[in-house]
């Protein structure tokens, strides 16, 4: 792999595949089709990455902030952050910032353009899908998928392979109903449950609760969430690096290592994968007469560079390969192009307990609530899986720091201070209700007329709203989370101040506020259509045989499960379509000839022939080749 050089590469290289964006879907791709032999360049927007126990420090060392700050931000090309939007005293909402925000609600998500993308601020949650989330539109709400979770089913298990997900198979059969193979164990072993986790499994296991929208009440079993972080190794000698040492701080970055991200599999690329960072690509340029893509154009120290290659793969984030895709005037045949934009709303509560729970230890969540994902009451309102959240009121905008300066200014003072804080911390918790948005073409990416980035090129903008099917949603959540309160004897501290919230709504007569997930999908989705879909089920994009788009802009639903692993999944199962593909394009001629006497020294077929998923031969020699202008 190449460090990063904008520049670097020989001069008139002609590559198999050019990628733009080095996140997650961008850096499996690449691996894949470089460990085949194929010649990857891949170009990411934003500045190298620094490793997670450098970015913990730098996170540290700046006092905390957004999950951004503690890494390179290029001047050239800008991150939305959460921080761009402000509540309003009366109500609504103001933004700032890379992208512009034109709808009811705001999109109340960032992510960030540095290599490794925003695999570097997530929370390693990995869960896969249930088979329902599939066939949304079958229970009445959003679109299908062109696949079902049968054919993604391989691609899980190679994903979870290749990121090292820790999970128990059986428990997620079990308690999530997923059809997974009886002889297949996840790489790890689950992550131990948090104390919080065991005294709300002591609390609530077997009990039952009543959703206003669910025929009969739902009973409640407290489930591991799977995760990208090393556990204990379920086979001896497959640890892939330190164990996950429990830290509260693993977002931003986790200071072991033990969290996937997708520098972690960077480190293993082949050898003629190269990196570029620093390179905005500003067009993909396609033949009109064949509508397969040429190549990409980016801008990088002050100029514009072009590169050609056979097969063109878009990374960027839902937003940014959309963006890119109306920039280029490309695959929106079916006016399908930023249509459809998707997030997990967020609905937050937070409390009391009776007694000590010990949060800020262990990742922000280690378990859940699995009985409202799927089932009877789908029809009626979003489903919505519930999360544990190990790091008290944090999320929620009370940090440990605000509570001490809330009891300062309430004049405590020595032990005082530090009884009533011990106290007030170790009794807090939070849970986390993510909820489904389906797709709606009304929640969309366009291009700014009004705005430009620091390139002159348009800028991103949303609409952005929340149907009444996601408010109710919102109100099931809230009868429930009433009930958990009750159950645990804890007491309800939520509220939502217009200043701090602005994602905040009415909906019939009670105040709900959301965050973002930072889970965008659905700007170029995939179907069984060319009319209806931007790409069909390998991500490929109709109009233009050889450009995919990947990542969670494909999805048609994103179910309640956090969307890297059905993403990771996706992109393992497209890249093994693009290199059948570039097989197919560099397959040699059959030319008709006399048929040679055969001698002994002559190489018999069998010997000659290659699998059709061996790796390519050396063909660069007789590969036409481009300028690349440097």
């Amino acid at each position: 792999m190449s460090g990063g050089s904008p520049h670097s590469g020989p001069a008139g290289t002609r590559w198999d595949a050019v990628v733009v964006g080095a996140g997650f879907a961008g850096t499996l791709v690449a691996h894949r089709l470089g460990a085949r032999g194929w010649r990857v360049l891949v170009l990411e927007a934003g500045r190298p990455a620094p490793t997670g126990a450098e970015a913990s420090t730098a996170h540290r060392a700046a006092g905390g902030g957004p999950p951004t700050s503690p890494y390179p931000h290029s001047p050239e090309a800008p991150s939305p952050d959460v921080t761009d939007l402000t509540g309003l005293p009366d109500g609504g909402f103001t933004a700032g910032g890379h992208l512009g925000q034109y709808g009811p609600l705001p999109y109340a998500s960032g992510y960030l353009r540095a290599n490794g993308g925003t695999g570097l601020l997530w929370t390693g949650l990995a869960p896969r899908m249930h088979p329902e989330d599939f066939r949304t539109a079958d229970l009445g709400h959003g679109r299908n998928w062109p696949l079902g979770y049968h054919d993604l089913e391989p691609h899980y298990r190679d994903a979870e392979q290749e990121i090292g997900v820790a999970a128990d198979a059986g428990e997620q059969r079990d308690a999530v109903g997923l059809p997974i193979p009886d002889d297949y164990a996840f790489p790890m072993r689950a992550i131990p449950a948090s104390y919080l986790d065991r005294q709300l499994a002591d609390a609530l296991d077997g009990r039952t609760v009543h959703d206003p929208a669910m025929p009969g009440p739902a009973r409640l079993a407290v489930t591991a969430t799977p995760h990208a972080r090393n556990g204990v190794p379920t086979r001896p000698g497959s640890a892939a690096g330190p164990l996950c040492a429990g830290s509260s701080g693993c977002v931003p970055a986790c200071p072991t290592g033990a969290k996937y991200t997708p520098l972690r599999t960077q480190a293993r690329w082949a050898a003629g994968v190269e990196l570029r960072t620093d390179a905005v690509v500003s067009r993909v340029f396609a033949d009109p007469a064949t509508g397969r893509a040429g190549g990409v154009e980016y801008r990088s120290g002050g100029r514009t560079h072009r590169v050609e290659a056979d097969l063109v793969v878009l990374a960027a984030h839902a937003i940014e390969n959309a963006r890119l895709l109306l920039l280029s005037g490309l695959a929106n045949r079916s006016d399908q192009v930023g249509r459809n934009l998707m997030d997990h709303p967020a609905l937050l509560t937070w409390g009391l307990m009776p007694r000590p729970v010990g949060p800020y230890r262990g990742p922000g969540s280690t378990s859940g609530l699995e009985a409202f994902r799927f089932g009877p009451g789908r029809d009626r309102r979003a489903p919505f899986r519930i999360e544990f959240g190990n790091w008290g009121w944090s999320w929620a905008g009370r940090a440990p720091e605000d509570e001490a300066a809330a009891l300062l200014a309430a004049g405590l003072r020595g032990k005082e201070l530090r009884t009533r804080l011990g106290d007030r911390l170790g009794r807090q918790f939070s849970l986390q209700f993510e909820l489904e948005q389906p797709a709606d073409p009304a929640n969309r990416v366009t291009l700014d007329p009004d705005r430009r980035d620091p390139l002159g090129l348009p800028a991103p903008a949303v609409r952005y709203d929340l149907s009444g099917y996601v408010r109710e949603g919102m109100a099931s959540a809230r009868a429930v989370s009433d009930q958990l309160f009750a159950l645990l004897g804890a007491e309800d501290h939520t509220a939502y101040p217009a200043t701090g919230w602005p994602g905040r709504l009415e909906h019939r007569g009670t105040v709900h506020g959301y965050r973002g997930a930072g889970h965008a999908g659905g700007t170029h989705l995939m179907g069984d259509s060319p009319a209806t879909s931007v790409v069909d089920q390998w991500q490929r994009c109709w109009d233009h045989p050889n450009l995919y788009a990947v990542g969670c802009g494909s999805m048609p639903s994103l179910g309640t499960s956090n969307p890297s692993l059905t993403m990771a999944a996706l992109a393992l199962r497209s890249a093994e379509r693009m290199h059948r593909d570039l097989q197919e394009l560099h397959r040699p001629a059959a030319v008709s000839a006399p048929a040679a006497p055969r001698t002994a020294s002559s190489p018999s077929s069998a010997s000659s022939s290659s699998s059709p998923l061996s790796s390519p031969s050396p063909v660069s020699s007789s590969r036409p080749v481009s300028s690349e202008p440097s």
